[in-house]
């Protein structure tokens, strides 16, 4: 997906994308993210005053993750908005000067860096399946959201482990 600035400064006019791209290359390392659909990109390209262009519009994903806490499988969908700015850079001097633009040297600019840094920030850290998510139990293993184990979880201090039987009376 890409767009001329000049040209789209000089027609002023808009261009609308709407397709699917592959970003796979957004989940690679992700041992977390199992799938990744092809992303439907709707963006609308317009030129404003003072030689700026703003893209604006959504990215919209399907995902098939993995529970950080209980490793059981899920899907979820994602809609990330998408808002960028692009100005021709003079010098380098003025790219540094102003970070309300993404400042470009090149007149051919190609989005799909940007989308898919958008999307690698709007992945989640630790996915998981439900807020409420109980996890898997340290003792067992049992996925805790099924059933109850009915293990003791209570953690002694190793230190104070010899006081433990001092309160008891025989």
């Amino acid at each position: 997906m890409n767009f001329n600035i000049r040209e789209l400064m000089s027609k002023d006019t808009t261009i609308t994308f709407d397709q699917s791209i592959d970003m796979n290359r957004v989940i690679e390392g992700r041992p977390d993210i199992t799938y990744i659909s092809p992303v439907k990109v709707e963006l609308v390209v317009r030129p404003e005053m003072g030689g700026v262009i703003d893209v604006r519009g959504e990215l919209n994903a399907e995902l098939k993750l993995q529970c950080s806490r209980c490793l059981t499988p899920f899907a979820k969908s994602y809609v990330i908005p998408f808002h960028e700015r692009f100005k021709l850079a003079d010098s380098p001097e003025e790219a540094e000067a102003d970070e309300d633009f993404e400042f470009v040297s090149e007149e051919r600019v190609d989005l799909t860096p940007y989308m898919e840094a958008e999307m690698y920030m709007n992945l989640p850290y630790a996915p998981l399946c439900d807020e409420d998510c109980q996890g898997l139990c340290p003792t067992c293993g049992n996925n805790r959201n099924d059933k109850p184990c009915g293990c003791s979880n209570e953690k002694i201090d190793p230190r104070l482990a010899a006081l433990q039987d001092f309160f008891k009376k025989d």
